[in-house]
């Protein structure tokens, strides 16, 4: 009989602000392995040591910190954020910069394995100094929990205040200029027809990067963009089963997990065309600039031969990334240091 491993999985966020990827990833990895009949599981804990094989930490606040130091444990460390994460991300990130990249290379040093959540990650890291062992893996979900709706179509739309027969585009993410949610008001002006939905706030508050800025741009847009705020995460199918694409034009992105339930949801995926998405969603996603953007919502409201051929791209992206299988290649990993 193969012996259980025992893993304390460990995200800050789970005490202080959530809504945002990294609590998602997080969220999902710990119900993955709690599925599993070889794992045992333990969250947090933060003011204790847990009696473990692998303490696997997500978040790299000083709440975690007891945790990288324990002794005769392994410690798996998930880089979700590299430097780049904080430009445009929180408020004066280019001044202390310089610090934050001296402390994530000193942070991630400290782990037996650190897990890149994509190629260009790691290339970030090693750019960086991380001198740990580096292994790729990708974020995950259980795809399962996107296919079916709790609320219906037209009751978000009706809270929305969006008719019923209009065409949908979705986002999500914080509000902040690293996401481009100014992209959504050039696209509502050249297509006053169709409505954008953006899903998220800003948990960070003040904060976040140009907060001012970012709070007057939705007090000013147009009437067919929508800003929900913060969503709970089990109310996000509701959400993308109500519109009928997703574009996420954010600059800079690690992985972006909401591709991939939004692509779980059945909806085509729109991206910005950056480097970040060539091992993850790769051609499987529409990859363009703003204006090519804009053409393609176009294409996808008026051909259906082509929204239906994307719908089928997405649900490849959907199996890629799903739970399952990616959880077994984590308990490997976990298997191989201890």
């Amino acid at each position: 009989m193969i012996k259980k491993i025992s893993v304390n999985v460990v995200s800050e966020s789970d005490i202080s602000v959530q809504g945002h990827g990294v609590h998602t990833a997080y969220e999902e990895m710990a119900a993955a392995l709690e599925k599993r009949p070889d794992v045992t599981v333990v969250r947090g804990k933060f003011d204790q040591l847990v009696d473990c094989d692998i303490v696997h930490i997500h978040t790299l606040g000083s709440r975690t910190w007891r945790k990288l130091f324990q002794k005769n444990v392994k410690k798996v460390v998930s880089a979700h954020v590299v430097p780049d994460s904080f430009i445009g991300s929180l408020v004066l990130a280019k001044y202390w910069l310089f610090l934050a990249k001296w402390y994530m290379r000193w942070y991630y040093n400290r782990a037996d394995l650190v897990l890149a959540v994509s190629k260009e990650a790691k290339a970030d890291l090693r750019k960086l100094g991380v001198r740990a062992p580096i292994e790729i893996l990708h974020n995950f979900i259980d795809t399962s929990h996107y296919k079916t709706a709790t609320t219906s179509r037209s009751a978000v739309r009706k809270q929305l205040g969006i008719p019923e027969d209009a065409f949908v585009v979705i986002g999500a993410g914080q509000v902040q200029p690293r996401k481009r949610v100014d992209s959504f008001f050039q696209a509502a002006q050249m297509l006053p027809d169709v409505h954008f939905v953006w899903v998220g706030g800003m948990p960070f508050g003040k904060a976040a990067a140009n907060s001012n800025e970012m709070n007057k741009m939705m007090e000013s847009a147009p009437s067919n963009v929508h800003f929900t705020g913060i969503v709970e995460l089990k109310k996000m199918v509701s959400y993308y089963h109500s519109a009928d694409a997703f574009w996420l034009p954010s600059e800079q992105e690690t992985f972006g997990l909401v591709v991939v339930e939004a692509a779980s949801a059945g909806l085509p995926i729109i991206v910005r065309n950056i480097p970040d998405y060539d091992d993850t969603f790769g051609d499987d996603a529409l990859r363009c600039d703003d204006d090519a953007a804009i053409a393609t919502i176009k294409k996808l409201h008026a051909d259906k031969n082509f929204y239906k051929h994307q719908q089928t791209k997405s649900a490849r992206i959907a199996k890629r990334f799903d739970s399952g299988e990616a959880a077994a290649k984590l308990v490997k990993l976990y298997r191989q240091l201890v």
